[in-house]
């Protein structure tokens, strides 16, 4: 039996649109999953592209940044109730939640942010932002504790 062009472009339309017309979405159903694409396929598409997967090297920055934040909670607490002042407003009106209130959402803002910067990873900014995030909160922990 001989396929002729067409039956070979309905088989096509069968199947759907090619799912390489379009770019990889933000949010697809392997965002948060077992994703399929960790690296683009053409250097040229490296910059402002999205990816599903993630490096080591950039959950990692990630990591370092949420257990410099949890440092800095706990720090925060442990000067504050060796008398020291929290000169940050916004931290001051955390505090005022109290203990478990301010640690819980010093932790969600900064998760949230973090999950933003490492779907962005192929944005220079949002790799600005991690190094950046990762220096600040570093030298922010040693800080505390040349404190004490």
């Amino acid at each position: 039996m001989e396929v002729s062009a067409s039956t070979h472009t309905g088989a096509q339309v069968a199947r759907g649109t090619d799912r390489r017309s379009q770019p990889t979405p933000r949010f697809s159903r392997y965002t948060f999953g077992k994703g399929r694409r960790r690296t683009v396929r053409r250097q040229w598409e490296v910059e402002g592209t999205y990816v599903d997967r993630y490096s080591l090297w950039i959950l990692g920055i990630a990591v370092w940044v949420a257990l410099m934040n949890t440092g800095d909670s706990y720090f925060t607490l442990v000067h504050l109730q060796s008398g020291g002042i929290e000169l940050n407003p916004f931290a001051q009106g955390l505090l005022r939640t109290g203990r478990f209130g301010f640690v819980a959402a010093k932790g969600l803002m900064i998760t949230l942010a973090l999950l933003v910067l490492v779907q962005h990873k192929n944005f220079w900014l949002a790799r600005l932002g991690l190094w950046i995030a990762a220096l600040a909160y570093t030298l922010l922990n040693l800080y505390h504790l040349s404190l004490f």
